[in-house]
């Protein structure tokens, strides 16, 4: 699924680098985009964690059925590929947990970087297997004839952002977000720019400069 002119392990690499602040203003002011943030109630399980890779797209919602459901399951578990991360559309619930051990067990075997998801149960075990999940609430509550997959790599709507197969995700302590595959890696370049930018900026405000001067020099706060 590498459209970018460099192998997706160096991308993801160079990513973790980075901080979604500085992602976000490139996308922001440089290419307009002011819908690129999934929903703020998506946190990581540990401060620390950070997520970067190819999106993966679940959708799947509230429903008692279940027949089915476990062969969709290890279907979509097979599927996963090298370098992605899981992103589930959950159709709101509130309640189901929608990941847990043996999952994240497979998801690891198969590459996966990470999961973004609504609910999660065997919380101790993920955290053993230290795999990256940016969750909502954690819950006890199986999905089992509560919730069930619809359909995988397809479009799905995460707030206001349409996420696409292959879309590049970027997930730090201060938010998740999804970037068009197709301006992926020019991001990464601009981002990687401004973090340059910021060095020499905070290398003027340790020497004392004033705030003002900063300013005049083309810095910013």
């Amino acid at each position: 699924m590498s459209d970018f002119p460099i192998p997706v392990s160096e991308m993801r690499e160079r990513y973790l680098k980075l901080y979604s602040g500085a992602v976000n203003d490139v996308l922001r002011l440089t290419y307009k985009m002011h819908s690129t943030c999934l929903p703020s109630e998506f946190r990581p399980l540990r401060e620390e964690m950070k997520l970067a890779g190819q999106a993966f797209t679940i959708k799947g919602g509230p429903d008692l059925t279940s027949d089915g459901e476990f062969e969709m399951r290890a279907q979509m578990l097979e599927d996963l590929h090298q370098d992605s991360v899981v992103v589930w559309d959950c159709t709101g619930d509130v309640y189901t947990a929608h990941w847990g051990e043996v999952m994240t067990m497979a998801a690891v075997r198969a590459g996966c970087r990470g999961a973004i998801v609504n609910g999660i149960r065997d919380t101790r075990q993920i955290l053993d297997q230290k795999f990256p999940i940016f969750h909502k609430y954690m819950s006890n509550a199986g999905m089992l004839g509560r919730f069930r997959m619809y359909h995988y790599q397809k479009p799905i709507l995460m707030g206001e952002v349409i996420v696409n197969p292959g879309d590049w995700i970027f997930a730090d302590i201060d938010g998740a977000m999804a970037i068009p595959k197709d301006m992926a890696y020019e991001v990464l370049l601009k981002a990687e720019k401004i973090l340059d930018k910021e060095d020499e900026i905070k290398g003027w405000v340790e020497e004392g400069v004033r705030p003002t001067e900063v300013v005049a020099r083309g810095g910013y706060f």
